[in-house]
């Protein structure tokens, strides 16, 4: 079966990054934007990051620029705006597409497995449980602090 622990992904300075590496953790991976009205979601992201990380929680963010060109930046430029802007601690990977032919093949993957939709807008957020299965598909516009019970869940399993 295959699981998101199957998946290697691209670091923000081009290095391949296994997520089996995160195998035992649980995971919440969002496409993220700096220029959307939803970017104020970061700062949430950060604190569960902060709160939750030491008992196994690791946030991953996937720049992407197919919504409204939101997230035109380099990688450089990316990481900067969020360290001062909202002091992300969490990784942020290389800039990709989350739907479309060209779409990553790990959100190929985590759209496949929860029915296909296309992802709608940046800040969706896929909460992974430590097996690497998909515990939820969560809406771009449903916060982190909304989530919190679900992720303490997650981690409780």
């Amino acid at each position: 079966m295959t699981t998101v622990h199957d998946f290697c992904v691209t670091t923000a300075d081009g290095a391949s990054k296994a997520l089996a590496e995160y195998r035992g953790e649980v995971l919440l991976i969002v496409n993220v934007a700096s220029k959307c009205g939803l970017t104020p979601q970061y700062e949430g992201l950060e604190a569960l990051q902060k709160d939750l990380g030491g008992k196994g929680l690791q946030v991953l963010g996937f720049p992407c620029n197919q919504f409204g060109g939101q997230e035109p930046g380099t990688a450089e430029e990316i990481a900067q705006f969020c360290s001062v802007n909202y002091d992300v601690t969490f990784p942020l990977f290389a800039k990709i597409d989350v739907n479309g032919d060209g779409a990553d093949p790990l959100y190929a993957y985590l759209r496949g497995e929860t029915g296909g939709e296309d992802i709608g807008w940046n800040f969706a957020k896929f909460l992974i449980g430590r097996d690497g299965s998909i515990v939820k598909r969560i809406d771009p516009r449903t916060t982190p602090e909304e989530i919190r019970s679900d992720v303490e869940a997650a981690l409780a399993a």
